[in-house]
């Protein structure tokens, strides 16, 4: 999975039209809808920490889980009674089972394999109890095939600038962007940083079948963090996925 390194200073502030307070609702309200109302949730790509502190004040005992240590010292810095673990997802170990997993913001694009993707799933399910979920997002072949490929997104701010390069793969489905980004640091002084980031792009079908493999089942699908159902011009799909059985 790529890291973010130097881009997590400034992640937070290239990313405050994200509605965080919206998803943190949504997500809750799909989780009451299981009767899950208190208990450990774990947030997987947890980033900065800024939904794992929102779905915090909605009553769970939250965990965020993080590749990126530059990521998880902000989330570290901002609530001290969070429990953040700097783990792979693909590695991913938990003291104990728990109550539900989410990730959202494209977390699991970043397995660019369905290997990865399916392995993530499968140690998700292993630390689920029974009736437990898991609610993630995704972005779709559409969004990056036909809203974001080959596109230049730049933005300027007073105490920083960035330049996002997006280049898209439609054979291998594979998205690859780089962000090039300047960060004041003395006086008049601006300083380069550049990184590059893949992502691979998923069909629902495909997602679905890798949940089912490992024994999940879906519960809810949805166009973004809607109460709609997704169509092909979705460019968010989320999901909720729940461990009926015991199957390990």
């Amino acid at each position: 999975m790529n890291e973010y390194t130097d881009f997590a200073t400034v992640y937070d502030l290239f990313m405050d039209n994200v509605p965080y307070e919206d998803w943190a609702g949504f997500i809750t309200r799909q989780l009451h809808n299981e009767d899950i109302r208190r208990g450990v949730v774990v947030d997987l790509g947890c980033g900065t920490g800024v939904l794992t502190r929102l779905m915090k004040a909605q009553g769970y005992q939250m965990m965020g889980v993080e590749v990126s240590p530059e990521m998880l010292s902000i989330a570290a810095g901002k609530a001290a009674s969070i429990l953040y673990l700097n783990q792979d997802l693909r590695e991913l170990e938990l003291p104990d089972k728990v109550e539900a997993f989410i990730s959202t913001c494209d977390t699991l694009n970043y397995l660019l394999s369905p290997a990865e993707l399916k392995e993530v799933f499968a140690r998700a399910y292993r630390y689920l109890k029974k009736g437990g979920v898991f609610f993630f997002d995704f972005n779709t072949v559409h969004k990056y095939r036909d809203i974001i490929g080959e596109e230049t997104i730049a933005e300027s701010r007073e105490d920083g600038a960035f330049i996002w390069d997006n280049y898209y793969d439609e054979e291998e489905r594979l998205n690859e962007y780089e962000v090039t980004f300047f960060l004041q640091e003395e006086g008049e002084l601006f300083r380069r940083h550049r990184e590059v980031h893949t992502q691979r792009a998923y069909e629902l079908g495909e997602i679905r079948f890798l949940l089912e493999e490992v024994g999940f089942t879906i519960k809810g699908e949805f166009d973004d963090y809607q109460e709609v159902e997704p169509n092909v011009e979705s460019e968010r799909i989320c999901l909720l996925a729940q461990k009926i059985n015991d199957k390990e």
